[in-house]
């Protein structure tokens, strides 16, 4: 028996989605606008600069981006062409890749920090108290299993 929504949970799962659009398409636009990227390449230019050596296998990055292997390999490929990440095999195993983080990557990455930082902040952080802060956090931790990794 389906469970439908009453009419609190209706608003409350539209407003969510439309949050959640406005926030992603500015930081798009403001990535985009700034440092000619979109969000996606952003957030995988993130991911290698916080894992040892600048590099994840493949299939770690994908899952750590939310990501299909599929789309994350034609991101990777595009970053490629700008200098930004190589794909190096892994010697180990010859099925596993490495996507790893260049320097030229990683000084993209630091001047378009500032920016996306404030977007951020500005799109949702300033819209918010310090106790909706922590409620969202909250919120985010419980949708996401207890894990703030997404993986919980």
């Amino acid at each position: 028996m389906t469970r439908w929504l009453d009419d609190d949970e209706q608003a409350v799962w539209r407003s969510f989605l439309a949050a959640s659009q406005v926030i992603q398409e500015e930081l798009d636009r403001q990535l985009q606008r700034d440092s000619g990227m979109p969000h996606a390449y952003y957030a995988v230019l993130v991911r290698l600069s916080e894992a040892p050596e600048r590099r994840m296998r493949m299939s770690e990055l994908a899952a750590e981006v939310n990501s299909s292997q599929s789309r994350l390999s034609h991101a990777v490929a595009r970053l490629e062409e700008r200098g930004w990440v190589r794909r190096l095999p892994c010697p180990a195993d010859r099925r596993v890749s490495w996507a790893v983080l260049t320097d030229t990557g990683h000084a993209v990455l630091a001047a378009a920090a500032p920016g996306h930082v404030e977007a951020v902040r500005r799109c949702l952080f300033d819209r918010l108290t310090p106790e909706q802060t922590r409620r969202l956090a909250e919120i985010c931790a419980a949708v996401l299993g207890d894990g703030a990794d997404g993986r919980g």
